[in-house]
C-alpha cells in the first residue's frame, strides 16, 4: 500500500550517517540522494533495496510529535543487528530485541530513538527456525 515514506530531520548529515549504520544489517542502503541544488533547497537520501528508496529522510528539521516507522527484517538475528548497529551509531534504546507476544506469537521486533527521537523498529514475523 505505501510506496515510500520520509522524514525530515535535523542534522541531515547526522542523520544520514546514523542510517547508514543502523539500517545496513536489514539490508538497507542509501540508493538515492537529492542535493539542495537539483531541488532547490531540499536535501534527502532514499534507503532500500535494488535501486528502490523505500524509506526517505530529509532537511526540513525534526517535526513535534510521536513518529513510529517499523522496517522489513529477514530474520530474529537482522533484528538483533539492528539494534546492536542503532546503538552503536548513537540510538536510544527503546525496547530491546525480543519477542512481543502480545501482537501475535512469532512477533520479534526491536526499538531504537533517532537521533531526533522518532521511534524506529525492525520486525521479523517468521517464527524461529
Amino acid at each position: 500500500m505505501i510506496d515510500h515514506i520520509g522524514l525530515s530531520v535535523s542534522d541531515f548529515p547526522r542523520s544520514r550517517a546514523f542510517y547508514l549504520k543502523a539500517l545496513a544489517p536489514l539490508g538497507y542502503d542509501a540508493v538515492m540522494d537529492v542535493t539542495a541544488e537539483q531541488s532547490g533547497g531540499y536535501q534527502g537520501t532514499g534507503f532500500g533495496k535494488d535501486k528502490r528508496p523505500y524509506f526517505w529522510i530529509g532537511s526540513g528539521g525534526a517535526r513535534d510529535g510521536s513518529i513510529h516507522i517499523a522496517l522489513a527484517a529477514a530474520s530474529r538475528s537482522e533484528v538483533d543487528r539492528f539494534h546492536a548497529a542503532a546503538i552503536a551509531a548513537g540510538a536510544r534504546d527503546n525496547g530491546a530485541p525480543g519477542l512481543r507476544p502480545h501482537y501475535h506469537p512469532n512477533y520479534y521486533g526491536a526499538f531504537v530513538l533517532d537521533p531526533d527521537g522518532y521511534n524506529i523498529e525492525a520486525v521479523c514475523h517468521a517464527p524461529e527456525p
